[in-house]
């Protein structure tokens, strides 16, 4: 795991600030993911929102689009789309079928699939999907946006898989402040996790979680990483087995990533008001200055971003998957085709070179 931190680049653009100088965050995403000029399948040319964000994506250069679908159901429910460049696949009629089900019946026959239930299961969208991406045809996945969670993320752990020395999937949240900024947010921009995935975590999966949630803040936000563990307590200022939980995956983290500035357990007001640290946490780094926050289970964390978003006025982009050997992301299904080309984008950018 400690090479996995390693690798998380040294140059970073300070993509909050562009918030108010240069545009959005989600403009920059787009023109960051412009220059990757990665290959993203998206699973549901079924859906009308799915084949406009195709669109969208070709016409903005975000990336190259690979559709799923049957073409001429695909024009005819879409007459006034523009799918120049947009590369149209049938999953039942490809010629790669073959080749996919072979694949996926290797990943999967010591679970007792048969390579009949391969050729059949490998004609399913997002599994298709999954394949072409584990066989190097596409660089991410998108779906989700007339799919549940669990049929997207299913085929990811079943074919992708996780990344070496990763042993769960997480997600985070891009968190960017409304319009004037707010004085607690230095970069414009904060990151949260895990507010869409894992219920709950052992000590050590919230310290993989932490790690992965620093790694997307540098590659994804482009902001250095000021880790906050968050709790109910900041430094051992009360006793209970979830504030235990918190303080040993904070030392689990910092042993695997010693470089990092990660700290806690803290409070969410210690994590960021200065003159809140210097009263509970005057020793620690990070306390008072944190833009990447790790919330001890879902509930919080789901809730904590929803409070951001609905009175905040924050801005929020996700729930986004880390920790899958290749990028695959969930949609929400109230989406918009903007959401779609900003997890097009987003997905874009998690690909490693």
């Amino acid at each position: 795991m400690a090479t996995f931190w390693s690798k998380a680049g040294d140059k970073l653009k300070k993509v909050g600030r562009m918030i108010v100088e240069n545009g959005t965050l989600v403009d920059d995403l787009k023109k960051r993911a412009a220059e990757k000029k990665r290959t993203i399948v998206l699973c549901e040319g079924e859906d009308k929102r799915v084949v406009q964000a195709a669109q969208m994506c070709m016409e903005d250069n975000v990336a190259n689009i690979v559709l799923l679908g049957k073409e001429s159901e695909i024009r005819a429910a879409n007459p006034d789309a523009d799918l120049t460049g947009v590369v149209i696949i049938n999953p039942e009629t490809s010629p790669k079928l073959g080749e996919y089900a072979d694949l996926l019946y290797e990943l999967r026959k010591a679970k007792g699939m048969t390579p009949e239930q391969a050729k059949e299961q490998a004609k399913d969208a997002t599994f298709f999907g999954a394949l072409m991406l584990k066989a190097g045809d596409v660089d991410g996945l998108v779906s989700g946006a007339c799919h549940s969670t669990a049929n997207t993320l299913r085929p990811g752990l079943q074919i992708i898989k996780t990344a070496p020395g990763v042993k769960s999937v997480s997600s985070f949240n891009l968190m960017i402040a409304p319009p004037g900024g707010n004085k607690y947010v230095e970069d414009g921009v904060l990151v949260f996790a895990d507010c869409g995935l894992n219920p709950t975590y052992t000590a050590e999966g919230l310290a993989e979680c932490a790690l992965a949630a620093a790694e997307s803040a540098k590659d994804i936000a482009g902001i250095e990483p000021k880790v906050a563990m968050l709790s109910f307590s900041t430094m051992g200022s009360a006793k209970h087995d979830n504030v235990t939980l918190v303080q040993e995956a904070t030392r689990i983290a910092k042993e695997m990533a010693p470089e990092l500035a990660l700290d806690g357990e803290l409070q969410f007001d210690a994590a960021l008001v200065p003159e809140v640290a210097a009263l509970k946490a005057p020793k620690s780094l990070v306390a008072g200055h944190a833009n990447v926050l790790i919330f001890p289970d879902l509930q919080a964390g789901n809730i904590g971003y929803k409070i951001a978003e609905r009175l905040g006025g924050f801005q929020a982009i996700g729930p986004i998957c880390q920790g899958f050997a290749k990028p695959l992301n969930d949609l929400s299904r109230g989406c918009k085709p903007s959401d779609i080309v900003c997890a097009v984008a987003v997905t874009a950018l998690q690909v490693k070179d």
